[in-house]
């Protein structure tokens, strides 16, 4: 079977990047013959792993290359030309790639990975400036909360209006939690099917040892919730003097959180450690008693965590989105109500002080990961959906046969 994955970018940068890759390796593994289109944007200047490329960028430009991007159109339509693939997998396209690609896919069997809420939000996180959870509908309201500027809202509702005319050309869209599927189910006129993600099986880390040291891994952006993770810390540094908070990571933030460091005078207590490439992160994670995943918005699943739970490491979340469903309360770790610090202190205190609550957390966490979330287990089901996909048993609504989607409150 010949497969195209396509994403807006083919740098191993992001959660959404490293599972496309796996899938690739994976099937390639299994004797598909599979590709890779993405834009030549690198986040973090990382190399992209990409086979075939079109035109990106991170400049400030990106939005109006976000409504359309006509570089991608001509250049993925030669990649399916030459490549002639079976079906079609994509993810992530409203970053870069932008919805004029769809209209090629309208005779080609083709599937949407959706891990990013950029359909039905400007900014893909469905949470307010003011970090609360927006129920709004995307319109006039998106500049209004001072989500997006002016200037870049404008090209994002052509960029949404391009989605709802296009989206049909789908056969199927793919979520990775009911979180998800909850939110994506006003927005599509196609079947939602549910494939929760597999990650790779990891080596049980070793018996913890002091400091007791707690991780978090990820961007460095006001929606990851670093900031209450880091208050919340600092409450134990007194009590705890050896504790240590590693912080894995760059963004944006790393500068306002460096200062919070410093206001709060933890500065011994806390370490930067920047970009780290996946053999280092497993080495330093190997040493957490506990990982914590503070995400501040509705993550579709928060793959993070279940890496952390694949090592043995026990995570505390707060409870949104995907979280929810992959972390059980009290037992493979702890969550806690979306943006309580003072929760985050209380569970973050009772893992420092007793390591073997630590251990007996990260041992359930595990074996809770290793049921729901095999990798292979995982390949098994989208190699299966490739499949019905190519062979035409999943029927595909045609864009110019479809009825018109309800119309969305533009306030």
């Amino acid at each position: 079977m010949r497969v195209l994955l396509i994403n807006d970018y083919g740098t191993p940068s992001g959660g959404n990047e490293l599972v496309l890759l796996r899938i690739r390796s994976g099937l390639r593994a299994r004797g598909h013959c599979v590709k890779l289109f993405a834009s030549s944007a690198r986040p973090g200047n990382l190399p992209s792993e990409a086979d075939d490329h079109c035109l990106g960028t991170t400049t400030p430009f990106v939005a109006l290359l976000q409504s359309a991007n006509l570089d991608a159109y001509l250049r993925l339509k030669g990649v399916l030309k030459r490549f002639r693939p079976d079906v079609v997998y994509v993810g992530i396209f409203h970053t870069q790639l932008s919805p004029l690609i769809l209209p090629l896919l309208t005779e080609i069997p083709s599937g949407y990975f959706m891990n990013f809420y950029r359909p039905n939000c400007m900014t893909g996180l469905k949470t307010l400036p003011n970090g609360l959870r927006c129920h709004h509908a995307l319109g006039r309201v998106c500049y209004q909360q001072g989500c997006v500027p002016l200037r870049d809202w404008l090209p994002l509702m052509g960029q949404h209006w391009l989605w709802r005319r296009w989206h049909r050309v789908f056969d199927v869209v793919v979520v990775e939690s009911e979180c998800a599927r909850r939110m994506m189910a006003p927005e599509v006129d196609v079947p939602i099917r549910l494939l929760r993600t597999g990650f790779p099986c990891r080596p049980m880390r070793p018996a913890l040892v002091s400091p007791p040291t707690v991780l978090y891994a990820g961007r460095l952006v006001r929606e990851k919730g670093v900031e209450p993770l880091v208050r919340a810390f600092a409450t134990h540094v007194a009590r705890i003097s050896s504790a240590r908070l590693l912080i894995a990571g760059d963004g944006p933030f790393r500068e306002r959180l460096v200062d919070l460091v410093h206001d709060l005078r933890v500065e011994d207590s806390v370490q930067f450690l920047g970009h780290l490439g996946s053999a280092q992160l497993d080495e330093i994670a190997a040493r957490a008693w506990v990982q914590v995943v503070p995400s501040l918005w509705p993550e579709p699943l928060g793959g993070v965590a279940i890496e952390a739970m694949m090592r043995g490491t026990a995570v505390i979340a707060f409870a949104n989105g995907g979280l929810a469903e992959t972390i059980e309360d009290n037992c493979a770790g702890f969550l806690i109500a979306p943006g309580d610090e003072k929760g985050l202190a209380d569970r973050l205190g009772e893992v420092l002080a007793d390591r073997s609550l630590a251990e007996r957390l990260g041992q359930a966490g595990r074996k809770r990961a290793s049921e729901l979330y095999s990798e292979t287990v995982f390949l098994d089901r989208l190699e299966q959906l490739l499949i019905e996909l190519a062979s035409g048993n999943l029927s595909k609504i045609k864009r110019d046969r479809a009825p018109p989607l309800p119309q969305q409150d533009a306030s």
